[in-house]
């Protein structure tokens, strides 16, 4: 019998995500530095960690200086993005429900923790997290096994397969309730997808949220110039496949709010890499460049 080397693709397999593990890595590290120095404070993360994660981030806390230092450098960008583009979604979330909005949805909702980190602010709200079955399922196994830590809230889980089911059906399916003012977090997602699966994502975003809903996700843009960092950020986006979740779609910084506006979302915050350091980073820490964080309004 064959052994595979590689994992297979999140739609054919029970696994874990493996992107969705790193980002959890990622903001259980950041807890280890004072709370200013904080870029995220997500005390929920190490729950969510599977052995192997457990594991990989012991070795980055044993080694703990020289990983400041290689933090500082520009080739280690994405992980501070990890951190500034959750920051910039959770200033999203906090606005738009002091505003009035009546529910929140998180497409491709992994290991997010804001149904627990703003319980205070949802105020019995109903938030619908999306995801493959395996993910939901597995998350609702940790928190399950934590009732001492998690919150009771309005949590309502959708498992999807994005290949053959319909995010409209499946969101009113869960009581979704349509043409409300609705907060959509799209975190960490769209560069995995198809343009057409994120043009039908958007589409049935605008037929089921009420005017004035708020949207906050991010978008990658592909390298297009030839020194040697360009070179490497475009041999990591495709090494990203050998892990079975491969980066597809790319989008211009300046392209975004007319892509968004064809589907009837109004830009009004486009956040680049030096904006979103200006705003949130600290410890010196870059961020990546080729990857940017969007908020929009539905008009």
């Amino acid at each position: 019998m064959q052994i595979p080397l590689l994992p297979s693709e999140l739609h054919t397999t029970e696994r874990p995500s493996i992107t969705a593990q790193w980002t959890a890595v990622v903001r259980a590290l950041e807890l280890d530095r004072p709370e200013p120095e904080r870029i995220v404070s997500d005390e929920f993360a190490p729950v969510f960690l599977t052995a192997t994660s457990r594991a990989v981030l012991e070795s980055l806390r044993l080694g703990s200086p020289l990983v400041r230092r290689a933090e500082r450098h520009e080739l280690a960008g994405v992980s501070a993005f990890v951190l500034l583009r959750h920051r910039f979604i959770d200033d999203q979330l906090r606005d738009a429900l002091a505003d009035g909005a009546e529910q929140v949805v998180v497409l491709g909702a992994g290991y997010d923790s804001r149904a627990y980190r703003f319980a205070d602010e949802l105020r019995g709200r109903p938030l619908h997290e999306v995801d493959l079955a395996p993910l939901s399922r597995r998350k609702a196994e940790v928190v399950a096994g934590h009732p001492e830590l998690f919150a009771a809230n309005t949590i309502r889980r959708v498992e999807i397969d994005f290949r053959t089911e319909s995010l409209t059906d499946r969101l009113l399916d869960s009581g979704f309730a349509v043409g409300v003012r609705t907060v959509v977090i799209w975190e960490g997602v769209s560069m995995y997808l198809t343009r057409l699966a994120v043009s039908a994502t958007l589409g049935a975003l605008r037929e089921i949220c009420g005017v004035g809903s708020r949207l906050a996700m991010d978008f990658w843009h592909e390298p297009t110039g030839r020194g040697r960092y360009d070179q490497a950020r475009r041999a990591a986006a495709q090494a990203i496949r050998l892990f079975g979740e491969p980066v597809t779609f790319s989008l211009a910084p300046d392209a975004a709010p007319g892509f968004l506006d064809r589907h009837g979302f109004a830009a009004v915050d486009v956040a680049g890499a030096a904006e979103l350091v200006a705003r949130y980073a600290t410890g010196g820490r870059p961020s990546e460049k080729s990857l940017y964080a969007v908020a929009a309004q539905l008009n």
